[in-house]
């Protein structure tokens, strides 16, 4: 025995499988099962291709408005000059704009592990200079021969 519900949204009441089929035969349509786990499962007289239809446009549509936020890296090393570094938090202020997060690293070479100091000034000044864009997610920390941190964009 089904639940039986009709094209319109009526209930047509408990109704033996055979005749929930020939009932939506009768009518041209499709019997298709709603709910399977229910007691009794419930059944509904549709055109089931319309359905599928519909269904397919509405996740297309979820999906369209989901938005998928990327992970963009900009590369520092511990001798960066002023406007290579002023070129860097420019691609940054843009990568902000557009939504992506910012993931910053600072390279050490050779002897400059020594030098820990440095670049975590450079980091620091990095993130005051995206401070109107974005906030950050993780602060500096050190990764073997990286020194890394994760800038968030600001809500609109």
């Amino acid at each position: 025995m089904f639940r039986v519900i009709s094209n319109e949204g009526e209930q047509l009441g408990m109704l033996s499988f055979i005749d929930a089929l020939e009932n939506a035969y009768d009518k041209g349509l499709d019997l298709v099962l709603m709910s399977a786990q229910s007691d009794p499962p419930v059944c509904k007289i549709m055109d089931y291709g319309k359905f599928r239809f519909e269904r397919d446009k509405r996740e297309k549509e979820a999906k369209k408005k989901q938005q998928t936020i990327e992970t963009k890296e900009i590369q520092l090393s511990c001798r960066i000059d002023v406007n290579d570094f002023n070129t860097k938090v420019n691609h940054a202020h843009r990568f902000l704009k557009g939504g992506d997060k910012v993931k910053v690293i600072v390279k050490f070479k050779g002897r400059q592990m020594t030098h820990l100091d440095i670049g975590k000034q450079l980091l620091e000044q990095f993130r005051e200079a995206c401070s109107e864009f974005g906030t950050v997610e993780k602060q500096p920390v050190l990764e073997g021969r990286f020194m890394s941190m994760m800038i968030l964009p600001l809500k609109k």
